[in-house]
C-alpha cells in the first residue's frame, strides 16, 4: 500500500493600518485648543463691535457678553467632545439663554457675530437628538425676540420667517452632517481598534504556535539523532558482551571502535542542535559523502549488506532539502537495523533535470501494516520535515514484502 503526504501552503496574514480611537482622541485634543481660540476671538470681536456701536443698553450687554464668557469658563470647555455631559447640558442651555437676552438688547443684530461660536459648540458638546433639539429652541427663540423688537408690518414678519427657516435649515444641515462624520470616524476608529486587537491575538497564537512547531521540531532532531546514536550505542555495548563471552578481542575491539565513534557523533550531534545548524553528518561533506557514511555505519554495525546508489548528474540544493534528505535517511536505516528483519538494504539518491530529487530506504524485511496514522515521531517527523521544504513522504509496505520510505524535495 501507499500513502503520500503533499505539502500544505504557508498562510499569510494581512496588515491593518489607520487611526484607532485612542489617535482620534488625540486628534480632538490638539484641535480643542483652537476651539477655544476661536470662540475666544468672538467674543473680543462682538465686545468690539457693541463698544463701536455705543448704544445705551451697553453696560447690560458687556455683561452678558461677559456672562457667556464665564460660563464657558465654567461648563463650557469640559463640556466639548461630549466629555461631560451634565456640564455640556449646563452650558448650552444657559449660554444660549444669555444670546436670547444679548439679541434682545440689541437692535441693529450685531450680536449674531456669537452664533458662529455657539451653533458648532451645541453640536460639539452634546449628543445629536439633544443638540438638534436645543437649536430649534434658540432659533425659535431668537426668532421670537426678533419679531417683538421688529415693526409689526407683513414684509418684516415675512422677513423675518424667511430667514429664520433658513438658519434654521442651515445649522441643522451643517450640524447633522458634521456629526455624521464624526459617528463614521468613530466607527471607522472601533472598526480598527477591533482589528488591531484581532491581529494581537493571530500574533499571539502564531507566536504559540511557532513554539509548539520549534518543540515538534527539537523532538524531531533528538529522535533522528541522539536517540538513533544511543540506541546504536547499545546494542554495540551488548554485541560487545556477546563477543567478550566468547573471547573474540578483535570483535571487540571494533565494536569498542565502533561505539566510541559512535558517541563522539552524537556528541557532536547534540553541540550542533543546540547551535541550530546543519547535521554533522554534512559537516564538510557532500549529501552523498554523507549518505555513505551512513550506510557504512549501519551495515558495520548490523551484520547486513547495504549499499548506496546515486542516479544522475549532483545538483547543489539548499541546506533545509539536504537536511531533510539526511534525516530521512537516518530514520529509515534506523527503522531497518531495529525492526525490519531484512539481509539486505538499498539506498537511493536520484537527480533528474527539471524533477525533485528522491531519495528512497528500501529493505527486504519482514515489512508491515502500513495504515498511514501517527507511527511516533519517525515516520510523523519525516512527513513534517518534508512538508516544511515542500516537498512530500510516501511509504510502501506490506507484510512479508519488505519496506521502501522515499522522500522528495523540490530543486
Amino acid at each position: 500500500m501507499s500513502l503520500v503526504h503533499p505539502a500544505e501552503p504557508p498562510q499569510a496574514t494581512a496588515a491593518v493600518d489607520g487611526p484607532s480611537s485612542e489617535e482620534l482622541d488625540e486628534m480632538w485634543r490638539r484641535q480643542v485648543r483652537w476651539w477655544h481660540a476661536l470662540f475666544a476671538i468672538l467674543l473680543v470681536a462682538t465686545t468690539g463691535v457693541l463698544v463701536f456701536e455705543g448704544k445705551p443698553q451697553l453696560p447690560w450687554q458687556l455683561a452678558d457678553v461677559a456672562g457667556v464668557a464665564v460660563v464657558y469658563a465654567v461648563w463650557g470647555w469640559r463640556g466639548l467632545g461630549q466629555q461631560d455631559l451634565r456640564a455640556a447640558t449646563a452650558y448650552v442651555v444657559v449660554a444660549w439663554a444669555l444670546m436670547v437676552v444679548l439679541m434682545s438688547l440689541d437692535g441693529t443684530g450685531s450680536a449674531w457675530i456669537l452664533t458662529f461660536g455657539l451653533f458648532p459648540q451645541t453640536w460639539a458638546s452634546l449628543p445629536r437628538n439633544r443638540a438638534a433639539v436645543a437649536v430649534v429652541v434658540a432659533v425659535i427663540a431668537i426668532a421670537i425676540v426678533r419679531v417683538w423688537q421688529a415693526p409689526r408690518t407683513h414684509d418684516q414678519l415675512a422677513a423675518i420667517v424667511i430667514s429664520t427657516v433658513i438658519m434654521l435649515v442651515l445649522s441643522l444641515t451643517l450640524g447633522l452632517f458634521i456629526d455624521r462624520i464624526i459617528r463614521e470616524a468613530d466607527s471607522r476608529a472601533r472598526t480598527i481598534d477591533e482589528l488591531h486587537l484581532a491581529q494581537a491575538q493571530l500574533a499571539a497564537a502564531e507566536r504559540a504556535q511557532g513554539v509548539a512547531a520549534e518543540r515538534e521540531r527539537m523532538s524531531r532532531e533528538i529522535h533522528d539523532t541522539l536517540a538513533q546514536g544511543f540506541t546504536s550505542v547499545v546494542t554495540l555495548a551488548r554485541a560487545t558482551q556477546s563477543a567478550v563471552d566468547r573471547g573474540d578481542l578483535e570483535a571487540v575491539r571494533e565494536r569498542l571502535r565502533i561505539i566510541e565513534q559512535t558517541a563522539s557523533e552524537n556528541l557532536a550531534e547534540a553541540r550542533l542542535i543546540v547551535a541550530e545548524m546543519t547535521p554533522g553528518h554534512l559537516q564538510s561533506r557532500t549529501l552523498a559523502e554523507a549518505l555513505q557514511r551512513l550506510v557504512d555505519a549501519v551495515g558495520q554495525g548490523s551484520g547486513m549488506s547495504g549499499r548506496l546508489v546515486v542516479e544522475g548528474e549532483p545538483v547543489v540544493l539548499q541546506a533545509n532539502s539536504e537536511v531533510v534528505l539526511v534525516r530521512t535517511a537516518q530514520e529509515g536505516l534506523a527503522n531497518v537495523r531495529r525492526h525490519s528483519g531484512a539481509s539486505s538494504f538499498e539506498v537511493r539518491l536520484r537527480y533528474a533535470a527539471d524533477e525533485p530529487v528522491s531519495l528512497e530506504v528500501a529493505d527486504d524485511g519482514v515489512g508491515f501494516e502500513w495504515s498511514g496514522e501517527r507511527a511516533g515521531y519517525g515516520l510523523d517527523g519525516a512527513t513534517a520535515r518534508a512538508a516544511e521544504v515542500g516537498g512530500r513522504f510516501e511509504v510502501k509496505t506490506a507484510p512479508g514484502e519488505g519496506t521502501r520510505l522515499r522522500v522528495e524535495v523540490p530543486l
